[in-house]
């Protein structure tokens, strides 16, 4: 577990508890995938990874570049971020309350790695046999990498199913060396 995930955490679930009672965990989402976009962005890293940048200023900035996208508890998030030097976390802290969110909604993300674009059917038929193997209904995140050259890799949750060539040879390799 990287150390970003485990300082991500605490803020990742206070803010799911809240946006939970309060009944806007979609709203949360939006505002934190947001905030995650903007503070991935290099000249937004740029600028707040400034020495001379006050915490506060920071927080501001930010604020600002945001616009009129956050409302009050998401800034307040942002000025207790930067109080703590933690701004860098927000990507973190969105993806652990998206997964938080999943859970409570009794769904996953699935992640597909293809070496080929997949059809609608065959993302169709992923997500059906995943969703009976978990019991829960499953998001398909799909991508290729070419540097698979045939099969696909498939992560929900802790589950790993590598269907790669490259991940079917190592298997080979391993059981032809004992």
């Amino acid at each position: 577990m990287s150390e970003l995930t485990t300082a991500a955490r605490p803020y990742a679930r206070a803010v799911f508890e809240m946006a939970q009672e309060s009944n806007t965990l979609p709203d949360w989402s939006q505002s934190l995938s947001f905030m995650r976009m903007m503070a991935s962005n290099a000249d937004v890293i740029a600028l707040l990874s400034t020495p001379t940048m006050a915490k506060q200023a920071g927080a501001n900035a930010f604020i600002q570049l945001c616009d009129d996208k956050l409302d009050e508890k998401a800034q307040n998030l942002v000025k207790t971020l930067a109080e703590n030097d933690r701004i860098q976390l927000l990507p973190e802290i969105s993806a652990l309350f998206e997964a938080l969110k999943d859970e409570a909604e009794g769904s996953i993300e699935a992640i597909v790695i293809s070496a080929k674009k997949l059809t609608k059917a065959e993302e169709k038929s992923i997500a059906t046999a995943l969703e009976k193997r978990l019991g829960r209904k499953v998001k398909l995140k799909v991508s290729i990498d070419k540097a698979l050259l045939g099969g696909a890799i498939i992560q929900a949750g802790d589950l790993v199913i590598d269907g790669s060539i490259q991940g079917r040879l190592k298997k080979m390799s391993a059981v032809m060396a004992d």
